[in-house]
C-alpha cells in the first residue's frame, strides 16, 4: 500500500507524538484548535443559514386512509392529541390545528 507523502508525514508525526506523553499532548492540543474548532463553527454556520432559508409553511394535508388511525380515544386531553402532540408539526385526521405562528 503506497501512501502519499503527506499522509506519511501525519503518519510519523502522529506516530512519534505518542512515544513522549508531552509531545502527544501538544499535538492533540494543536489538532483540536486548527481541526476541530474550525469544523465544529462550520457546521454551526452551515445549520445557521439552513434554517434562515427554510420555509416555515406546513406542506398540503393529504388526508390517507392508512394514517392517523384512531379506532379508540386517547385517555388524555381531548382524545384525538397524542402524548407530545405538536400542533406546528402534527396533523390531525382532519388536518392541521389553526396556524399560530
Amino acid at each position: 500500500m503506497s501512501l502519499s507523502p503527506v499522509a506519511m508525514a501525519a503518519r510519523r508525526a502522529l506516530a512519534a507524538a505518542s512515544h513522549s506523553s508531552h509531545e502527544g499532548a501538544k499535538t492533540w492540543k494543536i489538532l483540536t484548535i486548527v481541526v476541530a474548532f474550525p469544523g465544529v463553527g462550520v457546521c454551526m454556520a452551515n445549520a445557521f443559514m439552513k434554517t434562515q432559508e427554510h420555509s416555515h409553511d406546513h406542506p398540503e394535508f393529504v388526508p390517507y386512509s392508512h394514517l392517523r388511525i384512531r379506532t379508540k380515544r386517547f385517555p388524555w386531553g381531548d382524545g384525538n392529541h397524542t402524548l407530545f402532540h405538536n400542533s406546528h408539526a402534527n396533523a390531525l385526521p382532519e388536518g392541521y390545528e389553526g396556524s399560530d405562528h
